[in-house]
């Protein structure tokens, strides 16, 4: 295992490039942390390098997982903490970061597992929210993830922090036109139903045990009236006159878990939240 001591480095260079911008396409994913590189290796995900803090070293489960990635051919370095600080974008660094690369997903696998559950999510620009929508797709049985617009990378590091490694058990695709991906959620038989913050069907009174694709807005403006217009169906969740709206990853959390609630109707979920 070799050691990296100058922040000059290609490697950490190419690091912190990862760190500071939006990724564009199917470039490399920056992982920071044990759990998520834990996660991404179970998920079979194809890791190019591990860079590791001398100080992580010493931990059991971090020379376990080291040994888990080595024999696919990852360069695995060891670092300084100052080196470590230059490859990180985390404010207080783990000891463990990684460059990966992306799950391979596009619509039409984001689309195809039935019963379908899909979340279509239109200009959603915070990478924490992104990673939060993520994170409770999984946990409620969603089938996949559409990303439109002007939305966050979902592969970006903030959103993959957030969703906790759950980025890689799902199909996560991306639409840079979001009437495309609504069609072709329509073409494949799912009910576009659009979440408003008024004025919709309550939530309840939905039938969500088809195939089914939410459509929500992003921070701030929400859906646009057209595109909420154009779905099959438009709903609201009943909530307290005095609040206007919700966090849109809450917003997609309840969403999710009424239609799990319909297809799992004697069931309870298998551990607590």
């Amino acid at each position: 295992m070799r050691e990296i001591t100058s922040r000059q480095n290609p490697l950490v260079a190419e690091y912190r490039a990862l760190g500071r911008r939006q990724r564009t396409g199917r470039e490399a994913v920056l992982l920071e942390g044990l759990h998520l590189i834990e996660e991404a290796l179970s998920a079979g995900v194809a890791f190019r390098s591990v860079a590791a803090a001398r100080r992580a070293l010493s931990d059991p489960g971090t020379r376990s997982l080291l040994e888990r990635i080595e024999p696919s051919g990852a360069d695995i370095v060891t670092v300084s903490e100052a080196v470590l600080r230059a490859m990180s974008p985390a404010p207080s660094p783990s000891g463990l970061v990684a460059i990966a690369e992306p799950p391979p997903a596009g619509l039409d696998q984001a689309l195809a597992r039935s019963p379908q559950l899909v979340l279509v999510l239109f200009d959603l620009q915070d990478p924490g929210n992104a990673g939060a929508v993520v994170r409770s797709a999984d946990a409620l049985d969603a089938t996949g993830v559409v990303f439109c617009g002007a939305s966050a990378d979902p592969f970006g590091w903030k959103a993959l922090r957030g969703s906790m490694g759950s980025a890689f058990r799902l199909p996560i695709a991306s639409a840079a036109d979001g009437r495309t991906a609504m069609a072709a959620a329509r073409a494949a038989g799912l009910a576009l139903v659009a979440a408003v913050p008024a004025g919709g069907r309550s939530l309840l009174d939905v039938d969500l045990a088809g195939p089914t694709a939410f459509m929500l807005g992003g921070e701030g403006p929400g859906l646009d009236p057209a595109v909420a217009a154009a779905a099959d169906c438009r709903v609201s969740i009943p909530m307290a006159p005095q609040v206007e709206s919700l966090n849109v990853a809450v917003a997609a959390a309840l969403l999710l878990w009424e239609a799990w609630r319909q297809r799992h109707p004697k069931r309870e979920p298998d551990r607590d939240a």
